[in-house]
C-alpha cells in the first residue's frame, strides 16, 4: 500500500413527494452547509427534492411519501417496487432450485431427491397445462437435461410455439455459459455485440471520463455511495458517466437509476444528452439508462429475472462506452467472485482506455469500506482489493494509443490513511436510507457515509492517475473540499433540474 502511495448542517433529510405532491415554500432559499439553493425553483423542483433539518419521524407523511403497508401499496422508496410490473413472476419451486445450481464446481449444492422430484413434477404439471398459479416459463425450461424431457411430451418446434422455444434456447444458452465458465473470447463477444447499436457513441468534448460500471441489480444491504462520489469528482474536472438500469434481478437492489428518479431527475436519456450534461459546467457527470443505451440488452430483464444466475453479460455490461471523449478516458467495475478480475481489466484493455480499475467493494460494488479487516475474515480476495492498470504520468494522455500502461495490485487500508474505523451503513433495499446518508453527507456531515464518498472519490483519482491526484492526501483533500464547499451537492441539484432541459 505504501509502495503504491508514493509514485455543515447535521440530521438533513431528503423529503420526496411520492404519490401526493407536496410544493415547498416559494421565497426563502434553503442553505445547506455553503450551498443555497433556490426554494421552490419551479415546476421540476416542486416535483422534486427539497433538503431541509429532520424534525420529527412523521416527516414522511408530512412530505406525502407513501409507507408500505401490509396490503403492499406501491411504495417507491424500497427498491423492490422498481421492479417493472408488467413482467411475469417465475415459478417459485423452479427458482428455488435454480438458486442452489449453476454457480460453478465450487458452489453448487445439489438438490436432494425430494426437491428433485418436486421440481420435475412442477414442470410437467406446468407444460401439462395444469399449474394454475406461476407456471414455469420457457426460460425456466431452459436446462439442457429438462428439454431432452419435453421433447418426449411435447410438440416443441410447431409454428405455434416458436416464439416460446426461441426463449427456452436462449436461456438455455445463457445457463450453460454460466454452468462452463465463459471464456476471455466469449466475454469479448458480449462486451462488443451491441457496439454501435445506435451508431457511432457520441463524443464529449472534456478533458477527463471515468465510466463507472456498478452491478446493474443493485445494493441491498449496504450504502451505495457511486452517485455521490461522481459529483464530488465532477467538482474538479473528472467527468463520471454512471450507466445502468432502474431494476435488475437476481438481486433487484438500490440502483443510481432508482435514486436520480425518486429525487425527480429524468433518467431517461440519451447517450446525446448525457453528453450534453457531462460538458455542462454545472454538473459534470451523467446517468444511462440502458433502456435507451442499448435496447436489445434491455429487453431481456424479464429472462434474466427467470433464469435466476447472473449470465456472462452481468460481467460485460460493466464495461460499455455509451460516451466517449476527446480527453483521457478511464473505467471502474466492481467484483465479487475472485477470478473474474482478470477478465474485467482484459475488457477495459479492449476499450483502449487510459486507465482501468476493479476493486472488490461491499456486496460486489464498487464502495469500498473504512471499516478495519476483521482478523477472522473468510478466505479469497478481501474487500477492498483493487487492480488495475493506467498510463504512467511522464506519457501524455493525449498522444497515448492506450496500450503503454503500468499495471498494480492493491489492497486499500483506509486506517493507514487515517480513517477511523466505521460499521457500513446499512440501506436494506431502502432507497430513502441510502439518499438520507449520501444528501447529509454531502450537505457536510461528518461521519460514516462522507468518510467513505471521500474514501472512494480520492481512491479513484489516485489509482487511475488522475491529474493533481499523485500524493493520496492531497487527493483526499481535494475530495474534501468538493463536499464542504457545497459544490458537490450544488451539481446533483443542478443536475436533477438540467435533466429534464436537455434535448
Amino acid at each position: 500500500m505504501n509502495s503504491l502511495l508514493r509514485p455543515p448542517l447535521p440530521g438533513l433529510t431528503p423529503i420526496l413527494s411520492a404519490r401526493r405532491r407536496v410544493s415547498p415554500p416559494q421565497a426563502a432559499p434553503v442553505r445547506v452547509g455553503s450551498a443555497e439553493l433556490a426554494g421552490g425553483g419551479g415546476r421540476r423542483c416542486r416535483r422534486g427534492l427539497a433538503v431541509v433539518a429532520s424534525a420529527a419521524p412523521s416527516w414522511m407523511e408530512e412530505a406525502g411519501v407513501d409507507v408500505l403497508e401490509e396490503g403492499g401499496r406501491w411504495n417507491p422508496s424500497v427498491s423492490d417496487s422498481y421492479r417493472p410490473t408488467g413482467l411475469p413472476r417465475p415459478n417459485a419451486t423452479v427458482l428455488e432450485a435454480q438458486a442452489r445450481v449453476c454457480t460453478g464446481p465450487a458452489q453448487t449444492r445439489p438438490l436432494g431427491e425430494e426437491q428433485a422430484m418436486r421440481v420435475l413434477d412442477t414442470i410437467l404439471r406446468s407444460a401439462m397445462g395444469e399449474l394454475k398459479e406461476e407456471p414455469v416459463s420457457s426460460a425456466q425450461l431452459g436446462y439442457e437435461e429438462v428439454q431432452c424431457v419435453l421433447k418426449d411430451i411435447l410438440p416443441i418446434g410447431s409454428s405455434s410455439d416458436l416464439t416460446e422455444v426461441s426463449e427456452a434456447l436462449l436461456a438455455a444458452f445463457l445457463i450453460g455459459q454460466r454452468m462452463n465458465r465463459e471464456t476471455d473470447r466469449e466475454l469479448k463477444a458480449y462486451c462488443l455485440a451491441f457496439d454501435d447499436e445506435l451508431g457511432p457513441p457520441p463524443v464529449a468534448d472534456i478533458k477527463s471520463l471515468t465510466h463507472y460500471g456498478e452491478p446493474y441489480d443493485g445494493n441491498t444491504r449496504f450504502f451505495r455511495n457511486t452517485l455521490f462520489v461522481a459529483a464530488v469528482r465532477s467538482c474538479y474536472g473528472e467527468s463520471c458517466l454512471l450507466h445502468g438500469v432502474e431494476w435488475m434481478p437476481p438481486k433487484g437492489g438500490i440502483t443510481e437509476g432508482q435514486m436520480l428518479k425518486f429525487m425527480g431527475a429524468n433518467i431517461h436519456l440519451s447517450p446525446t444528452q448525457a453528453k450534453i450534461l457531462l460538458e455542462d459546467e454545472t454538473t459534470g457527470f451523467a446517468y444511462l439508462n440502458l433502456q435507451e443505451a442499448c435496447p436489445p440488452l434491455y429487453s431481456i430483464i424479464g429472462l434474466r429475472e427467470h433464469i435466476k444466475k447472473r449470465p456472462p453479460l452481468a460481467t460485460s455490461e460493466k464495461v460499455q462506452q455509451f460516451v466517449r471523449a476527446r480527453g483521457r478516458e478511464s473505467m471502474i467495475a466492481g467484483f465479487y467472485h475472485e477470478g473474474y478480475e482478470d477478465p474485467l481489466l482484459m475488457l477495459m484493455r479492449r476499450r483502449t482506455v487510459h486507465a482501468g480499475l476493479v476493486v472488490k467493494g461491499e456486496e460486489g460494488a464498487l464502495s469500498m469500506t473504512t471499516k478495519e479487516r476483521s482478523a477472522h475474515a473468510s478466505k479469497g480476495l478481501p474487500v477492498n482489493h483493487c487492480s488495475g492498470f493506467r498510463t504512467p504520468n511522464n506519457i501524455d494522455s493525449s498522444e497515448t494509443d492506450g496500450i503503454s500502461r503500468e499495471s498494480f495490485r492493491v489492497i486499500v487500508n483506509a486506517q493507514e490513511l487515517g480513517f477511523e474505523s466505521t460499521e457500513t451503513p446499512r440501506t436494506d433495499r431502502s432507497i430513502l436510507k441510502n439518499l438520507e446518508l449520501g444528501l447529509a453527507a454531502l450537505g457536510g456531515e461528518k461521519g460514516a457515509a462522507y468518510d467513505r464518498i471521500v474514501l472512494n472519490a480520492a481512491m479513484a483519482d489516485h489509482l487511475l492517475g488522475c491529474s493533481g491526484a499523485e500524493d493520496i492526501n492531497t487527493a483526499l483533500d481535494r475530495a474534501r473540499e468538493a463536499i464542504d464547499s457545497g459544490e458537490a451537492l450544488r451539481r446533483l441539484m443542478s443536475y436533477i433540474k438540467i435533466s429534464h432541459t436537455v434535448s
